[in-house]
């Protein structure tokens, strides 16, 4: 049995990775970012084409030769405008990406959608407009599940809280639920286990034969020194006050970011891995154990791509591919009940899934 899958806002393919692991035919990926798409094309069979998103519509997948009849489309709109790292107004134009999203379900009239954002579309700065989106699916006829998911209770040496939506057709399907999860705090796999096979990268920054990812990051002699101070898991909070700079003396609970300077616990899973996990002052991105910077290999690990998953750009390029990726392990078990609830075999889990009727929670989906 195989059911046909449009993954929109594309990325490197996190994904499409778990959409081929259970099977789903992937008709093509969409992209309007260069050196993701180029990524992309490197690790899939079917295409993936460049294209604005606000330009996607039937008549344009169509005259890419692709049927826009699909099962499923999936997708995970930029979601910068909703983090609640960032700084500035609530106002962000990406945020309307949500829509496009929408407008090309609500046209191609897929069985069912995935959609995927951070926490903070739920949040103050994103609400109203999850609310919004929630009308217009429900408008289309689309009865719909979400929950908050986190990567570590599924096998992912990281940290990593992530909103899903799924949408089923009122009149086609029934009844989703999202899997439980497969690992208990005690199950959790580690940063250990994800990197400790990766010897040190050279130390002349160049990367070793055969992986152009596992390349030590340039940090200054300060960086360094205080890198040196700062134990497993710790972060600025850790360094005397003389050695902090100096927007960080007043401590964590006067500056927040508590994380940044900060250096992994190797007993732990990684805290989230963002687009920017190639400077540890912007993170605890810092090696466990080593006095660097986890390369751009060991942030692809801790997300869950394998050795063999091809990126494309440049250093900062590859770094926001990695971090804004879904990570497939993750990606690979929503899909599998995706696939379980198209093909009339979901099962009852037990959990409970909130669902948006009219914009409004309510305790099951309408």
């Amino acid at each position: 049995m195989t059911f046909r899958a449009l993954d929109l806002f594309c990325g490197a393919g996190g994904l499409s990775i778990g959409l081929r692991n259970v099977g789903f035919d992937v008709v093509a990926g969409i992209d309007g970012w260069k050196p993701a798409v180029e990524s992309y094309a490197a690790n899939f069979d079917h295409p993936c084409f460049l294209e604005d998103i606000k330009s996607v519509n039937a008549s344009k997948i169509r005259e890419w030769g692709i049927d826009p009849i699909v099962d499923l489309v999936v997708g995970g709109p930029p979601c910068q405008g909703f983090s609640i790292q960032r700084v500035g107004a609530d106002t962000d134009e990406r945020n309307n990406l949500i829509f496009d999203f929408a407008r090309i379900v609500a046209e191609l009239k897929p069985r069912m959608f995935l959609m995927e954002n951070v926490p903070g579309l739920l949040g103050k700065r994103g609400l109203t407009i999850a609310q919004r989106f929630s009308k217009s699916m429900t408008a289309a006829g689309y009865v719909q599940y979400r929950t908050i998911l986190n990567a570590a209770e599924f096998g992912v040496p990281q940290f990593r809280r992530r909103v899903f939506i799924v949408g089923c057709q009122a009149n086609l399907l029934t009844s989703f639920s999202f899997p439980q999860p497969t690992h208990s705090n005690s199950e959790y796999r580690t940063v250990r286990d994800a990197i400790r096979d990766l010897p040190p990268p050279p130390d002349d920054f160049t990367p070793p034969p055969h992986d152009p990812l596992h390349r030590r990051m340039r940090l200054s002699p300060k960086n360094l020194e205080r890198l040196s101070l700062i134990p497993p898991g710790g972060g600025f909070e850790d360094l005397p006050l003389e050695m902090r700079v100096n927007c960080h003396r007043g401590g964590a609970k006067k500056i927040g970011h508590r994380h940044v300077y900060g250096r992994l616990d190797p007993n732990q899973p990684a805290g989230t891995i963002t687009a920017r996990f190639d400077s540890f002052t912007r993170g605890r991105f810092a090696h466990p154990w080593e006095n660097r910077n986890i390369s751009l290999r060991e942030g692809a690990r801790l997300q869950g791509f394998s050795d063999d998953h091809l990126f494309f750009g440049t250093q900062e390029d590859v770094t926001a591919q990695i971090g804004n990726a879904v990570p497939p392990k993750l990606a690979e078990v929503i899909c599998q009940q995706i696939f379980d609830a198209l093909a009339g075999r979901a099962q009852e889990t037990g959990q409970l899934s909130l669902g948006f009727s009219q914009g409004l929670d309510t305790p099951n989906a309408a």
